[in-house]
């Protein structure tokens, strides 16, 4: 398993990516991913998310988080575990986190910023898997499984 954490250089004191690949680690163990898996997270600030909001998805606002997948089609734990790309590993994409808004949402829900950066992990990692939640059903089983993954990781997150 290779995780990627880039950070901006102004949040290089802010964030222990250690703890970083720890977390992604514990939302691939709960959704059943294993084997030869990669992917990056991207800790950034809200003007370069709104660029690449605006360049690939034609929103010219700051957002929360973006996922940008590897794959061209949906793809869920069961495949990962039968797929075998050319090179053996599975590329799954990068999760772009945009941290100031991170802190704001933690404020906001009155949890730590910890928290709050896993929250955002999972669902970019969801999206990377193909989830969808701006469909009614989809929606509610990718809340479903962002809940369960934050239940199995309670105890590290406060």
């Amino acid at each position: 398993m290779e995780i990627n954490v880039f950070l901006d250089d102004e949040l290089n004191d802010n964030l222990d990516v250690s703890w970083l690949k720890d977390t992604v680690k514990q939302v691939f163990l709960t959704l059943g991913i294993s084997g030869d898996v990669e992917m990056g997270v991207v800790i950034t600030n809200p003007q370069k998310i709104q660029y690449l909001n605006n360049t690939y998805r034609g929103k010219d606002v700051p957002t929360d988080v973006l996922a940008f997948t590897m794959n061209t089609e949906s793809v869920d734990a069961t495949r990962l575990a039968f797929t075998d790309p050319p090179d053996g590993v599975r590329h799954l994409g990068e999760v772009i986190i945009n941290y100031t808004q991170a802190i704001k949402q933690a404020m906001e829900h009155q949890h730590s910023i910890k928290r709050e950066v896993a929250i955002l992990v999972i669902h970019g990692i969801l999206h990377l898997l193909g989830y969808d939640h701006t469909k009614d059903g989809p929606a509610q089983q990718m809340i479903d499984i962002e809940s369960a993954i934050l239940e199995n990781m309670d105890g590290v997150l406060d």
